[in-house]
């Protein structure tokens, strides 16, 4: 097992597969593989379950996440790309997970029971004013929120809580957007939104891991 690149810190390869290292050995998330390799246990990443690991072995160019990192995730669902983003900051980084659906919920919470760098919110990723008093400013903002005005929501969560020179990754889902055009339309007129607000620093279309998906690392500018 080894580091998989310097850009892409406390993520690891076996020439095949990624991984990340865990936080909680012994304790699998979505019934992932766990590898021990040395006096460490590693967490195999699954493309086809989470976008960031999809857009990682799409050679998108650099992530901006690395250890200590606090990191806002928007769409956190059950926990299972969050896990990983926690494997990622490690002990001295945190990971504000938000979600707007009490079902879901319900299962991030277990995870964050055994992860103690996951805070689970409930709460309207649309209205970043709700949960303004419970979280700090970031490092890194990840999105995966699958509604019609995603690009907005992103851009309104990096400027309430993004640090100048911060780094953000949104997931975009072009039939959550608009089903009567082409994804690549769709993709076109993301970067166009998206570069009005934040730089963008590369983007990825996710096929074949996540079909009618593409992916947009940004940093915010100083």
């Amino acid at each position: 097992m080894k580091p998989l690149s310097n850009k892409f810190p406390g993520v690891f390869s076996n020439n095949k597969l990624l991984y990340t290292k865990n936080l909680v050995p012994g304790q699998q998330v979505y019934g992932e593989r766990l590898v021990r390799n040395g006096k460490y246990e590693f967490r195999e990443w699954d493309p086809r379950r989470s976008k960031l690991a999809a857009a990682i072995l799409k050679k998108i160019s650099q992530m901006g996440l690395k250890e200590g990192s606090a990191v806002l995730y928007l769409g956190a669902a059950s926990g299972t790309t969050a896990s990983h983003v926690s494997d990622i900051v490690g002990k001295n980084g945190f990971v504000f997970a938000i979600d707007s659906s009490p079902y879901v919920l319900r299962d991030l919470v277990l995870v964050c029971e055994k992860r103690k760098n996951i805070v689970p919110i409930l709460a309207d990723a649309n209205q970043p004013q709700t949960y303004v008093n419970r979280v700090s400013g970031v490092d890194f903002v990840y999105q995966d929120v699958a509604q019609r005005n995603q690009v907005e929501i992103f851009l309104k969560n990096c400027k309430f809580f993004l640090k100048p020179g911060g780094f953000g990754a949104i997931a975009v889902k072009a039939r959550s957007i608009d089903v009567t055009k082409k994804p690549k339309q769709i993709f076109k007129q993301v970067l166009a939104e998206l570069e009005n607000g934040i730089t963008v620093v590369d983007h990825r279309d996710l096929s074949p891991f996540e079909k009618d998906h593409a992916f947009f690392v940004c940093k915010r500018k100083t």
